[in-house]
């Protein structure tokens, strides 16, 4: 069965994400690219993985450079339509410190990364980066959904998943959640 793109890309679109803008280096001048495909991958070691269309330059400004994943908020969508191709009028401030790549200063959150490896993802390469620092704020995302940017509605007062077995160990206590209670096994 041959699978159309535009359908599949319709499907996928129904999957919300974040909006990101990867940021980096090259000889001295930063560079930014919009991207949805941002992932945690691990926590022990940390790493993140980004997703780049193979022919975009900024999937070639990243081979082998450290970058920063820099997570929107509510009312940074020119700052992701700037970095997808549609530049707005005002220039774009950068934060450049010594030995970490360029980043956008008001993003809600931002994690800065040294390269770890690259993978075949077909028409995209997988970058995956180990964090080296990382920052957030308080505040709301920028989502992506159905081609358009779209914004949260109110948080469920809890979360579900922290109260089930299926909570990773310790991942409640760093949400301030008491601990699920598991049924230990009766010997026989």
């Amino acid at each position: 069965m041959r699978i159309d793109p535009r359908q599949l890309r319709n499907c996928l679109g129904h999957f919300a994400t974040g909006v990101t803008v990867i940021t980096c280096d090259v000889e001295g001048e930063p560079h930014g690219a919009t991207v949805n495909a941002f992932s945690a991958v691990s926590l022990d070691p940390p790493l993140v993985l980004v997703s780049l269309d193979r022919k975009t330059k900024a999937c070639q400004y990243l081979e082998g450079r450290p970058f920063t994943v820099n997570v929107l908020q509510e009312g940074q969508d020119d700052v992701a339509l700037h970095f997808a191709g549609k530049p707005r009028s005002e220039p774009i401030e950068w934060v450049r410190p010594e030995g970490v790549a360029p980043w956008l200063p008001g993003s809600l959150a931002r994690v800065s990364c040294r390269p770890w490896d690259a993978h075949d993802g077909g028409d995209h390469v997988l970058y995956v980066g180990e964090v080296e620092e990382f920052e957030f704020d308080d505040g709301r995302p920028l989502v992506f959904y159905l081609g358009a940017f779209r914004h949260l509605g109110e948080a469920f007062e809890t979360v579900p998943w922290l109260e089930t077995g299926d909570c990773p160990s310790g991942l409640s206590r760093l949400v301030g959640m008491p601990e699920p209670v598991r049924d230990e096994p009766v010997a026989q």
